[in-house]
């Protein structure tokens, strides 16, 4: 069964209870008057072209989210502020539910009319949810008629509200923001423009290894930064000061370094660093090409900058997860910023992904100019993996 997409026109959403599976889960701060209001609405405002389509063609709006990780009710985790959220960029009221089953939640879904939207509370109020219970399961599909999974950032999670449901609903298919996740990201394994290069970042090589591996066929440089490229140093042999390393994976590291070179694949690492004695924020940083045993690499050096950005000029396509350093820190964020620079300037299909490089991308201001930032982190990563999505999965997509 090949998967059915919001706008294919296949189902006729007009007085029909859409259940919409959303990815609402942003981040909360105090509102100053006892409560909570939403700090970044991205994820909201990523939901709107789904939702305003439904409602252009009459559908019946049943939302539901997580939000963080509650172990039973928390009225820190509620997703009342973010009903707020929602009405302000839907300028409609949004009724909201105080539970996500139960009958009254069944009679608020059964009295909307068309364009009417109902706001669930918290999914992960109830174990069952990420238990991926059936009867939970049930429960959620007994509010629908048809059932929309556009929530990308939670499509590798095999949950009831993001697979296990979507058996028991008459009609299903993916949002416009799924969509588009799945498309341009398989589209990077399938069928990307030469050259295609890849820069991966952040803290350790065993959460990009998969990435890496995967990679490895498909792209023809890599370009490595963030503590991870200190473990493939020192699998080189290359003295790295007290820089941060994996040392039960240095086998690894050289693995990967001997698999690209059979390849032909380019993989570049920093020749220099700016380092710091101490990771602190207020620590003074130095620019060095020789790592000292009392010095750890906290950004790519200007040397590396240039290098990278050489290596990205005229790239067909570039794919970027994970930071050069640390970037939260102006002192360590020049190496970070210079990447967003180039990649946003290459002139070719660029991809942005993973929770650290999207707040680095908005904190360049440069966010507006790359072809496609993801809103999945960790799903994003499997997907590139070569994983199957439980999300997909459920709705017939076709791997």
């Amino acid at each position: 069964m090949a998967i059915t997409w919001i706008d294919d026109g296949k189902i006729n959403f007009s007085g029909q209870r859409v259940f919409v599976r959303v990815d609402f889960n942003v981040p909360l701060e105090d509102d100053g008057k006892g409560g909570h209001k939403v700090s970044d609405d991205e994820r909201v405002r990523a939901a709107l072209p789904t939702l305003q389509l439904l409602l252009d063609r009459g559908a019946r709006l049943v939302l539901a989210s997580h939000l963080g990780r509650p172990k039973g009710r928390d009225a820190s985790q509620s997703l009342l502020p973010v009903a707020e959220c929602l009405q302000q960029h839907l300028k409609r009221a949004i009724i909201f539910a105080d539970d996500c089953v139960g009958d009254g939640v069944k009679k608020q879904a059964m009295d909307l009319k068309n364009g009417q939207i109902l706001l669930l509370e918290n999914l992960r109020y109830h174990s069952g949810e990420e238990k991926n219970d059936e009867g939970f399961a049930r429960q959620l599909a007994a509010l629908a008629d048809v059932y929309v999974n556009d929530a990308f950032g939670a499509a590798h999670r095999a949950h009831a509200s993001t697979a296990g449901m979507a058996a028991f609903v008459p009609q299903k298919c993916g949002g416009l923001l799924l969509k588009k996740e799945a498309e341009t990201l398989y589209g990077l394994l399938r069928t990307p423009k030469k050259p295609f290069v890849a820069i991966l970042g952040g803290a350790k090589v065993s959460d990009k290894i998969g990435v890496l591996t995967k990679l490895l066929s498909k792209v023809d440089q890599i370009l490595i930064g963030g503590a991870m490229a200190y473990t493939f140093l020192a699998a080189k042999g290359v003295a790295v000061g007290k820089s941060k390393i994996e040392a039960d994976k240095l086998n690894l590291a050289k693995s990967v370094l001997d698999s690209a070179a059979s390849r032909g694949v380019q993989l570049l690492l920093p020749t220099d660093h700016v380092a710091a004695t101490e990771f602190k924020e207020t620590a003074t940083p130095v620019t060095t090409t020789d790592l000292k045993e009392d010095q750890m690499g906290l950004d790519i050096g200007p040397q590396t900058r240039v290098a990278y950005a050489d290596a990205l000029k005229g790239a067909g396509t570039v794919l970027w997860n994970g930071p050069m350093g640390v970037f939260e820190w102006d002192a360590f964020a020049k190496g970070t910023m210079a990447v967003a620079d180039a990649v946003a300037s290459c002139g070719g299909f660029t991809v942005v992904g993973g929770g650290d490089s999207v707040a680095a991308l908005n904190q360049s201001g440069l966010a507006a100019k790359i072809s496609h930032v993801s809103t999945g982190g960790g799903a994003s990563l499997e997907l590139l993996e070569g994983q199957k999505l439980p999300g997909l999965a459920a709705l017939g997509y076709e791997f």
